[in-house]
């Protein structure tokens, strides 16, 4: 197989985490005039068609490879339906049971799986507690980073002994339930312009901008994300030494997986 096809579907991943990126950061380079009064009313639709066509695309890029097959597909379904279902129950501190499996699925099937999983899990959700809006694609951007984020370092603490693990997951799932909320507030901040300082003015320096935005979240966010971080550890920690490995066994019964050239492929001998 040449190089550029295993490209592919990598660079199909890294266009949705560039145009996620885009999609938050763009209203902080429009002057305010240009800002519409309701935050991504108008562009939120083609975010939502952009990023989904982005994702079938690399599906089909890898099922093309033979790096994912009709197993791969149905855990995804199967994993993202669970992800809906848990965001329907109420934890602690206003975590949610979303957050912990999307960790402990992207530590078992690496970055990709993660981040279609992020994607595939919020969507799911939002149909099922009717939380669709302009905010749906933002929510999905977040939580595939998360989940591409997991995949990572469950590639570094695979070989590590297993208490290790599950402390580096919970520490990583607690960090994200900051991470999380802060990046989920920029969906909607550059739009509530105001003189304040919570708010955005267009103009601002960099410095300025984030000292700003570091006082609207110690003030409208930090206390609820500490109390949903601390939810996420503990299901972390209380769920990975038992969920992990079992989702690491079936991730080893995918593999190998063939990858076919279509240049070696060709018609069966005659006779």
């Amino acid at each position: 197989m040449s190089a550029l096809a295993r490209l592919r579907p990598g660079l199909v991943y890294t266009l949705v985490v560039l145009v996620g990126a885009a999609a938050f950061l763009y209203p902080f380079f429009l002057p305010g005039e240009a800002l519409p009064d309701a935050a991504h009313a108008g562009d939120a639709p083609v975010v939502a068609a952009a990023v989904g066509a982005l994702v079938v695309a690399a599906v089909m890029l890898e099922v093309r490879r033979g790096t994912m097959n009709g197993a791969t597909i149905a855990l995804l379904g199967v994993l993202s339906a669970a992800g809906g279902l848990l965001r329907l129950l109420d934890l602690p501190g206003g975590g949610s049971g979303i957050f912990f499996l999307v960790v402990l699925a992207g530590a078992a099937f690496g970055p990709r799986f993660g981040l279609l999983l992020g994607l595939t899990a919020m969507a799911t959700s939002a149909v099922l507690t009717g939380g669709i809006g302009p905010w749906l694609p933002f929510q999905m951007l977040g939580l595939a980073w998360m989940g591409a984020g997991a995949g990572f370092v469950g590639r570094l603490t695979v070989s590590w002994p297993r208490h290790l693990e599950v402390v580096c997951l919970a520490a990583y799932a607690w960090t994200w339930g900051f991470v999380y909320g802060a990046i989920l507030n920029l969906w909607f901040w550059p739009f509530a312009i105001g003189d304040g300082p919570l708010s955005w003015t267009p103009g601002l320096g960099l410095g300025e901008t984030l000292s700003h935005y570091w006082s609207f979240y110690v003030a409208t966010s930090l206390g609820w994300d500490a109390a949903g971080a601390l939810t996420n550890a503990v299901l972390v920690a209380i769920t990975a030494p038992l969920l992990l490995p079992s989702l690491r066994r079936f991730a080893h019964r995918l593999e190998p997986v063939v990858e076919l050239d279509p240049l070696e492929v060709g018609p069966a001998p005659l006779g």
